[in-house]
């Protein structure tokens, strides 16, 4: 039986680690449903009034996971597009039970999937990346030995994103999402 299409909030929401493509499938994904695309992240630079590496710095880790705490939870309230979470959004457990409410009614969380080979050359492995400082592709590894089975967890489907575009990879959710007889936009 599909899945009903959620009555609010978003149609899809992305997750994956740094370098996966959230943001930039969100809004080819978006594009390609006409609606809006939002990106977490963002509604934190947003309401902090600066960068997501200027938040660690100054501010510290704790400070900014309360800010992504308080942005996923409005997004998931209020956004009825296309949402990109940030890469530790999952790691909190009240937004973990937030994504399974927001899934037991019908939403769709897409784990897009990336390997160290393929994330490298899109993350850069530089300084605006404030937790892979230091050893960049180690750091990577090590976010993802920890964050890839809370992704699996969180996710209705997962869809790989190595070697392909944005556009691509907007395609395949949504031969996906068909596939498995989830609803999507227009179906």
């Amino acid at each position: 039986m599909p899945r009903a299409t959620p009555t609010s909030g978003p149609r899809v929401v992305l997750v994956g680690p740094p370098g996966a493509g959230k943001s930039t499938v969100a809004a080819a994904l978006a594009e390609r449903w006409q609606l809006e695309s939002r990106d977490t992240d963002t509604d934190v630079e947003t309401t902090a009034g600066k960068s997501v590496a200027d938040v660690f710095v100054e501010d510290g880790e704790p400070h900014f996971r309360a800010l992504e705490r308080t942005a996923v939870a409005t997004a998931l309230g209020e956004h009825e597009g296309v949402l990109a979470l940030g890469g530790g959004a999952v790691l909190d457990p009240a937004t973990r039970a937030l994504l399974q409410a927001y899934r037991d009614g019908g939403g769709v969380v897409v784990f897009l999937d990336v390997s160290l080979a393929h994330a490298a050359g899109r993350v850069g492995l530089n300084q605006s990346r404030p937790l892979l400082v230091g050893s960049p592709r180690a750091q990577w590894q090590s976010l993802m030995d920890v964050r890839r089975p809370v992704y699996e967890e969180v996710a209705t489907v997962r869809v790989s994103t190595d070697g392909l575009r944005p556009a691509e990879v907007a395609e395949v959710i949504e031969t996906t999402l068909r596939e498995q007889r989830i609803a999507e936009p227009g179906a």
